[in-house]
């Protein structure tokens, strides 16, 4: 009987053996398509299951697989065959879960692949050595535009923003009311009531203390600039992360000069930085000292199979593809604490979270 897995698993599967198949990946470029410049040769991908490293090296159109008790070679048209087997399977189904296309248990039975996401602790989906085997691996992480991608940041309550509501003092049956207002996911509507009352929200700064540490890294008013784009994601409907910074340079909370707004282009840099501090391995409550994780890079997946690749050796375009593919997301109010008047130390907040996704177009 033919087991299931979901449109997430077998796409990293797929990616996978897309790039034993093709022996190389395009770069990819600052839009979001193939670098037509510019490939990188494979050489070899290790992969981790849970018996163990397997390393699939390629040697002209066969791939050798390397692991504890295993030498074998498979030739690598089959790799090609079962990729495309993979990709309309997922391509053909509604659900989430795909049932596995004819002939693939049996292929994954004879290459040993047991784990459809790969066994590792350091958050990589595989690592790859270009241009020779022994060239020291980078490890990559999997996106498919074909299923729900891993947000870039979502760190739930450790990621929410304090805003101190000012103006008028509001007594305790007006907070409720407040509370009450609408449906739990109606953050703009409570927001505007509490302006229509004779209130403001004036920003604060980050509620949890690792992370605006860690956003400090970046700037030390940083935590003002994220906070004031999600407020503007609810309020202006503004989602796409290079839009927002356009509107926060008009906004200027930081009340810089023009020419650093301008001519440096200070809040263009500074989100760049930050997306790709996330991309390679920045968590919001896990302190962050600049040094990079394991993750060296994305491997894209389009809705057609093309597969491009991102790394840090090629930082200027990774971040300029992430300025221009990302945008701010509403996570759960309940389960990231957020959009509702909270009193601490005598004073009410209002929080907003910030959650940042990959756009699928």
């Amino acid at each position: 009987m033919a087991f299931e897995a979901t449109k997430r698993e077998w796409c990293e599967l797929y990616t996978f053996f897309r790039l034993l198949a093709d022996g190389q990946v395009h770069a990819g470029n600052a839009e979001g398509t193939k670098d037509e410049a510019m490939t990188w040769p494979i050489a070899m991908i290790r992969r981790e299951e849970h018996d163990g490293t397997r390393q699939y090296i390629i040697e002209g159109e066969e791939i050798h697989i390397c692991g504890e008790n295993m030498d074998k070679r498979i030739p690598r048209e089959d790799f090609d065959t079962v990729a495309h087997l993979v990709l309309e399977a997922v391509k053909a189904s509604r659900e989430n879960d795909v049932e596995s296309p004819e002939g693939v248990e049996e292929f994954l039975d004879e290459v040993a692949i047991f784990d459809l996401e790969a066994q590792t602790d350091d958050r990589t989906d595989f690592y790859v050595s270009f241009f020779h085997k022994d060239t020291p691996p980078v490890g990559f992480c999997v996106r498919s535009k074909l299923t729900s991608m891993f947000p870039l940041l979502d760190g739930g309550r450790t990621a929410n923003f304090k805003f101190e509501q000012t103006g008028v003092k509001f007594a305790t049956p007006t907070v409720n009311k407040i509370n009450a207002f609408g449906e739990d996911d109606d953050v703009v509507g409570r927001m505007m009531m509490i302006e229509r009352l004779g209130g403001n929200l004036k920003f604060n700064d980050a509620a949890d203390k690792i992370f605006r540490s860690n956003l400090g890294m970046i700037d030390l008013h940083f935590p003002r600039v994220v906070g004031e784009m999600a407020r503007a994601m609810h309020l202006e409907g503004i989602t796409k992360v290079s839009e927002l910074t356009e509107y926060i340079k008009q906004l200027n909370p930081l009340k810089i000069k023009d020419e650093l707004i301008n001519k440096h282009k200070f809040y263009e840099y500074k989100m760049k930085q930050f997306l790709l501090a996330l991309a390679l391995g920045m968590r919001p409550a896990k302190l962050y000292n600049g040094t990079d994780s394991a993750i060296a890079g994305f491997l894209m997946m389009d809705a057609q199979g093309e597969v491009i690749a991102y790394q840090k050796a090629d930082k200027d375009t990774f971040a300029e593809f992430l300025y221009k593919n990302t945008r701010l997301e509403k996570g759960s109010t309940n389960k990231d604490k957020y959009g509702y008047l909270e009193r601490e130390n005598g004073v009410y907040y209002f929080k907003l979270n910030l959650k940042i996704g990959l756009l699928k177009r």
